[in-house]
C-alpha cells in the first residue's frame, strides 16, 4: 500500500471521529438524550422537573419519581439531598388534539 492510501485512511478516520464528536455535542447541547430510552410501559417514572444553576459549580434540581418530588443540590463532588417526599402536584390535562381535516 502506498503512502497516499494511508493518508486517505487517516483523513477518513479523523472525519468519522469528528462527526461522532459533533453528534455527541449536539445531543448534549439540545438535551436530546433525555428523550431517549423511555420506559416500556409508556409513562416514565423518573424525570427532571426543573433545574437551575446556583453558581458555576452548583445546581439545584427538582426530580420527580412516581408521585413524589426530591430537591437535590448537585456540584463539585458534594451532592446533597435537600428535601425529599414532596408530593408532586397533579399533571395538567392536555386538551385532546382535533384533526382540522374533515
Amino acid at each position: 500500500m502506498s503512502a497516499g492510501t494511508y493518508l486517505q485512511f487517516v483523513v477518513a478516520l479523523a472525519f468519522v471521529i469528528a462527526l461522532i464528536a459533533v453528534l455527541a455535542w449536539t445531543v448534549k447541547r439540545f438535551g436530546l438524550a433525555a428523550h431517549m430510552g423511555a420506559a416500556k410501559g409508556g409513562k416514565r417514572r423518573l424525570s427532571v422537573v426543573e433545574s437551575t444553576a446556583l453558581d458555576t459549580k452548583r445546581r439545584i434540581v427538582l426530580v420527580r419519581r412516581d408521585d413524589r418530588e426530591h430537591l437535590l443540590l448537585l456540584g463539585a463532588g458534594n451532592d446533597a439531598l435537600i428535601e425529599t417526599g414532596i408530593i408532586a402536584p397533579p399533571e395538567p390535562m392536555l386538551p385532546a388534539k382535533t384533526d382540522p381535516k374533515p
